[in-house]
């Protein structure tokens, strides 16, 4: 492999909570868990208002094959079927529901039967496991393979490089048993021959725990890799392990690879092992405004708020609370917001560190090039949006750009360089669809001049 490194950033890590041992916090009065927590179609509601409901149940069937079923986490009963708002500012289906404070198990779990590669595979779907890194694509789909040989290799990504964020390393340290065990059951059902896995140096106890598991033999190896952001994004830890780019357009097993959070693999474990689903998630509370940051263990449908208090609420008044981390993390609009199947962070910030600095006029200094991990230019990007080229955003290959927020970060001018990406993109595609459409037309009208001249 390449000894060459991708660029990235050194951004601070604040790894607050890596030693603090995940706790449980008490059950919610009530949860709202939305029917859109993944990638592809929305799951479909199998309970009505009024029905009632055990921990672990399923709720939602699968929306389709790029879809997941969804589970309860609680006990209770179903209080509505409504549209909520998300985040991303759009209304999707969500199931409410009451507890009871039992939280008594669903009688109808037990471990799945696995004796075959279509067994595995259907086990995962139904386990309703997502990318709990943060991606939520499902996990089934991604490991549907059509021709096994395909996978040279499985790399488990235990990077976890952004700032603030603990939970996979809380994973790594406290279930690296059930990481195994995921990873033996990759080995015997889809024929893997080579697994990595991937840990940032700044790590090491993750890196000894693993290596001392790793058995000459084993097919097992474990990749320890600089700690600069961002290590965890797909591309740049398949670059790093096994020296391969992954074309524009093109999925990680175009080039050999299958790529797998090691939360998500050791949710698939517990399943296969207990028949226990995903209903529950550790995430990561931390920030400036949060009183006692901690990694908290929360049904999924949680109100942000309730895991708020549990950490001793807030030591002064937020103004910006995030899922996920605050290079890629997303505002959230009220505390309402639910722990989602893909949570792995909740930060709240005070006024002093939600204040956007000032944007002042390009320098041209380069940084934002010279730190891009995928060698883009997004000092070109923007002058091409701004300038309304959509011609020239194709040409700068702005569909690469994976949002990690390196560009904006080393940016002496405070450019919204990642929010421009993302603008750029839809702009791209709405181009793109306005050609297409054009083509359309001039073919159908050859069609009806050549019909017209018969």
């Amino acid at each position: 492999m390449s000894k060459k490194r991708l660029h990235g950033a050194h951004v601070p890590h604040w790894k607050n909570t890596a030693g603090d041992k995940p706790e449980k916090m008490p059950t919610p009065a009530v949860v709202t868990i939305p029917m859109s927590m993944h990638i592809g179609a929305p799951a479909k509601p199998v309970v009505k208002a009024g029905d009632e409901v055990k921990v672990g149940q399923l709720i939602a069937e699968a929306g389709g094959f790029v879809s997941s079923p969804i589970y309860s986490g609680v006990s209770g009963k179903v209080k509505k079927i409504d549209d909520m708002l998300n985040s991303a500012g759009q209304r999707v289906p969500a199931v409410t529901i009451e507890t009871d404070g039992k939280q008594e198990l669903f009688e109808g779990i037990a471990p799945p039967k696995v004796t075959n590669l279509q067994e595995f595979l259907d086990a995962v779907k139904n386990s309703g496991v997502v990318g709990l890194g943060g991606a939520g694509f499902p996990t089934a789909v991604k490991l549907t393979v059509k021709d096994l040989s395909m996978i040279e290799a499985v790399i488990i990504n235990g990077a976890e490089c952004e700032p603030f964020i603990t939970s996979d390393t809380r994973t790594m340290i406290d279930d690296a048993d059930l990481v195994w065990q995921g990873i033996e059951l990759l080995q015997k059902y889809l024929k893997v021959k080579r697994v990595i896995i991937g840990i940032e140096d700044n790590k090491p106890q993750c890196i000894g725990n693993f290596r001392k598991m790793c058995k000459p033999g084993c097919g097992v190896e474990v990749s320890a890799l600089p700690a600069i952001y961002p290590q965890g994004g797909e591309k740049v830890l398949i670059y790093h392990t096994i020296g391969r780019i992954v074309p524009e357009g093109k999925l990680p097993i175009d080039v050999g690879a299958i790529v797998i959070n090691c939360t998500t693999l050791a949710a698939v474990a517990k399943y296969i092992q207990t028949g226990i689903p995903l209903y529950e998630k550790c995430v990561t509370v931390d920030g400036s405004a949060v009183k006692k940051p901690k990694n908290v263990i929360a049904p999924i449908g949680t109100p942000l708020k309730d895991v708020f208090e549990f950490c001793g609420g807030f030591s002064s008044e937020p103004k910006k609370v995030l899922y996920g981390g605050p290079m890629m993390g997303i505002a959230v609009p009220d505390l309402e917001q639910p722990i989602l199947k893909n949570t792995n962070a909740i930060l709240a910030f005070n006024e002093k560190d939600a204040e956007l600095p000032k944007e002042t006029a390009c320098i041209r200094c380069g940084r934002c090039i010279a730190h891009c991990p995928l060698n883009l230019a997004p000092v070109n990007i923007e002058t091409a949006f701004r300038l309304k080229d959509a011609a020239s955003l194709d040409i700068l290959k702005v569909n690469l750009c994976m949002e990690c927020g390196c560009c904006a970060f080393v940016c002496p001018a405070n450019r919204p360089l990642v929010q421009v990406n993302k603008l750029s993109k839809a702009m791209l595609r709405n181009y793109q669809n306005e050609q297409k459409a054009l083509e359309e037309k001039q073919k159908a009208k050859e069609k009806a001049k050549k019909e017209g001249s018969k």
